[in-house]
């Protein structure tokens, strides 16, 4: 029988903007979180999938990143799962990896919308879980209803503020009513990758370590800091079908390494090109720079004086000599912001506030809020680029009378000790939450709602914080596409004069592949590698 059901202690939309708890283990996507799940004790290889894929060869790929999360994509994080998750999964519509448009994937067409708070999805005739077992409806309300619980501490249900009740209406629909009307429903809910009830109730650690779910690839196994092994999933029959009969991914977080393995055969491709090695790997392979929303963004402690006037933080910003960065630190792989979004993004606009290197408009801001001889202990991740830019940083801070000294850890360890305590000034850090999604209201929910606005920077705090969260609220109800946009850049605008949190550049990221023995590979612009289009030559 289909199942109806509410989300346990629903989530109102109000309740939604003071929600925290769901971020508490989260660092934007900085590379991986500290927690570990489970490494798999399954043995295989995709090459001995079976099926219809045994001839088609298998995928060889270096990734940059260790296995420091588990895969349930109620609480993945780590770069790494969310990629893998991207060919384990599907969601009742997927965005592409490349484009980032909204595709019908679990359901056989978009989402119908009955009226302004319900809408209806039909699933895939003949979709089936890598256990042989049929996707319903069932399956799907569950795989919502988890997310919103929030005994579950899921990271996605601060994308779902408009959800008020999934139901099974017969064995292959679904309905969902919403608190209030909000315009980008058929996309945001690619947020939501559909699980099998049955399994991950029966041992929810196993289907952690090892998922099942829908798509064209099922995990055969995952070793930390080893590599992750894949196979054809034969039954799938889904927009994306694998395009080869496994996948082995080697997980080699050393730069050097990831370039040897390329050069030796001994992978097809590789993702987080080193830039200082970018333009000899291009001779011998294909590669790409594709720029990103990914950034490197300074926070400030509104808490600590002098940072609670804005006159300091836009002093901070005008005394970065962010072209000597880029070009220096990164080797030109990065563009100096000029928005909150990069300048690729479709609602793109050039913001009011957009600061370049001006050393004397940085000691008139200072000057004129009082301050003089300022001492900044500056928090950085031990991400290698983040590295090699910040003592660039330092020398433009010294340079305008700020003495600058650099405090550089593990990721985890920084947010743990001193940014979730209160106890730092300055961060500068890289973050990239548009591997969840590519809309306005997502991308700055992330970081002006919730955990970061309620207690890291503290933004939320102020009038101006209030500010933005209205307009993002209306932003959100608004069906006019060209009113939204403007909702969305007055929120944009502000957030560029007050900086509590904004990007100094957004990267780009580059991979690099053997086009004579890969085809259909397409570099992407947000962290990680997909596969869906790929196949071996």
């Amino acid at each position: 029988m289909a199942e109806s059901r509410s989300p346990a202690r629903a989530l109102d939309r109000r309740q939604f903007l003071r929600l925290s708890g769901a971020l508490g283990a989260a660092t934007a996507l900085a590379g991986t979180l500290a927690a570990c799940g489970p490494a798999s004790t399954n043995t295989g290889n995709a090459d001995k999938g079976g099926g219809k894929g045994g001839g088609k060869g298998t995928i060889d790929a270096g990734l940059s990143y260790t296995l420091s999360t588990g895969f349930d994509p109620m609480t993945a994080s780590g770069a790494l799962p969310v990629a893998a998750n991207l060919h384990v999964f599907e969601g009742l519509v997927d965005l592409d990896p490349v484009t980032r448009s909204p595709y019908a994937a679990l359901a056989a067409a978009m989402p119908r919308q009955i009226d302004a708070t319900t809408w209806q999805v039909t699933l895939r005739q003949g979709a089936t879980f890598h256990d042989s077992s049929p996707v319903t409806a069932d399956d799907v309300v569950f795989s919502f209803t988890r997310i919103l619980d929030p005994a579950n501490n899921s990271l996605i249900s601060q994308f779902l503020p408009f959800l008020r009740e999934v139901r099974a209406v017969d064995a292959n629909t679904v309905e969902f009513r919403l608190s209030f009307a909000f315009a980008l429903f058929g996309e945001r809910i690619s947020v939501v990758k559909i699980v099998p009830r049955a399994a991950v109730l029966a041992d929810r650690q196993r289907f952690d370590a090892l998922p099942v779910g829908s798509g064209p690839y099922r995990m055969v196994s995952a070793t930390k800091d080893d590599r992750i092994v894949f196979a054809e999933h034969t039954a799938y029959n889904g927009p994306k079908p694998a395009r080869a009969a496994g996948m082995n991914w080697l997980l080699l977080a050393d730069a050097s390494a990831r370039v040897t393995a390329l050069d030796s055969n001994r992978v097809r491709v590789i993702e987080d090109v080193p830039y200082i090695n970018y333009a000899q790997v291009k001779k011998a392979h294909r590669a790409d720079s594709v720029q990103s929303f990914g950034l490197l963004f300074l926070m400030f402690n509104l808490r600590r004086k002098p940072f609670d006037d804005v006159r300091v933080r836009q002093a901070l910003h005008w005394g970065l000599d962010k072209d000597k960065m880029i070009a220096t630190g990164l080797l030109g792989n990065a563009t100096p912001a000029s928005s909150f979004l990069q300048e690729s993004h479709p609602d793109y606009r050039r913001a009011a506030g957009v600061y370049g290197y001006d050393p004397d408009r940085a000691k008139r801001l200072l000057a004129e809020a009082g301050v003089s001889g300022l001492d900044v202990t500056l928090v950085l991740t031990d991400t290698a680029w983040v590295k090699d830019v910040a003592p660039l940083i330092k020398e433009s801070w010294d340079g305008i009378g700020v003495r600058t000294t650099l405090d550089i850890g593990q990721s985890g360890g920084q947010y743990k000790n001193k940014i979730d305590n209160g106890e730092y000034q300055v961060m500068a850090a890289p973050g990239d939450p548009s591997v969840f999604g590519n809309d306005v209201d997502l991308l700055m929910r992330w970081w002006y709602v919730g955990l970061w606005a309620d207690k890291r920077h503290m933004w939320s705090q102020t009038p101006e914080g209030r500010q933005a969260r209205t307009l993002l609220d209306a932003a959100a109800a608004e069906s006019d596409t060209v009113k939204r946009k403007e909702l969305w850049g007055q929120a944009i605008d502000l957030a560029s004069v007050q900086v509590p949190l904004y990007p100094v550049f957004h990267r780009k990221l580059a991979t690099a592949w053997n086009d004579k023995a890969l085809t259909g590979f397409r570099p992407l612009p947000t962290t990680g590698l997909s596969f869906l289009d790929s196949a071996p030559a």
